[in-house]
């Protein structure tokens, strides 16, 4: 009997990239039945047409946010296992497979995915880099783990870990509160790297705004342990 495997994409105008994040997700596999779930803020361009011409399921969330996406996503699965990618291209949809065996083969719950090791020379500007550095230290720091990558965006876990962990933000900081949680509850959890590219599309992030909001929430969770 095949496992099954959710995919996770947030959306909001990723109608130049969608197209190519879903192609590269392998779902022909024997041993793996693989449904592609879209959570897509109103976006305004083709995004839903082109995720369901290649057979995702596009569920539109009007509530905006990066947090808020992932927890309306996280309350539709009905598989064994969740991967989770941005739609822009960025992160090699093809090892999603590869990580799952890993998580599996290892008896892990949670894996996150470190992209700063093995990036692309143009995928992310030196702000973006120092910004990603900072938060991480921070997360560590304030936090007692110890990760290289706190703002990554490709997790593969077990189900049952999304009844595990309390997830409070419905922004941008849910990336590492997610982290935060798994590490701090006891499940097992690791940190591998994988390759990481250059976005097709514009760039969303606010460096400055989100960098603040982000560190800040790292301070207000330490509450929570």
């Amino acid at each position: 009997m095949a496992l099954s495997l959710t995919v996770i994409i947030p959306t909001l105008n990723e109608g130049e990239s969608i197209g190519p994040t879903i192609d590269q997700i392998p779902r022909d596999l024997p041993w793996l039945d693989v449904k592609v779930l879209i959570v897509d803020g109103a976006s305004t361009d083709n995004t839903a047409e082109e995720a369901e011409k290649r057979g995702a399921i596009v569920h539109n969330e009007p509530r905006k946010g990066y947090g808020r996406a992932y927890k309306t996503g996280f309350s539709l699965v009905d598989t064994d296992y969740v991967a989770t990618i941005d739609g822009d291209t960025t992160y090699p949809a093809d090892k999603i497979p590869h990580v799952l065996a890993f998580l599996i083969n290892n008896n892990l719950d949670f894996v996150t995915c470190n992209r700063l090791d093995r990036m692309d020379k143009d995928a992310m500007s030196i702000t973006h880099q120092i910004g990603n550095w900072g938060l991480t230290f921070g997360t560590n720091l304030f936090h007692g783990i110890n990760i290289k990558d706190s703002q990554s965006g490709m997790w593969v876990f077990k189900k049952e870990v999304i009844s595990k962990v309390k997830l409070t933000s419905n922004g941008m900081p849910l990336s590492e509160e997610f982290k935060i949680e798994a590490f701090k509850r006891n499940l097992r959890a690791i940190e591998i790297p994988v390759p990481f590219h250059a976005r097709v599309g514009e760039v969303k992030l606010n460096t400055w705004e989100d960098g603040i909001w982000n560190l800040w929430f790292l301070v207000t969770k330490m509450k929570d342990f």
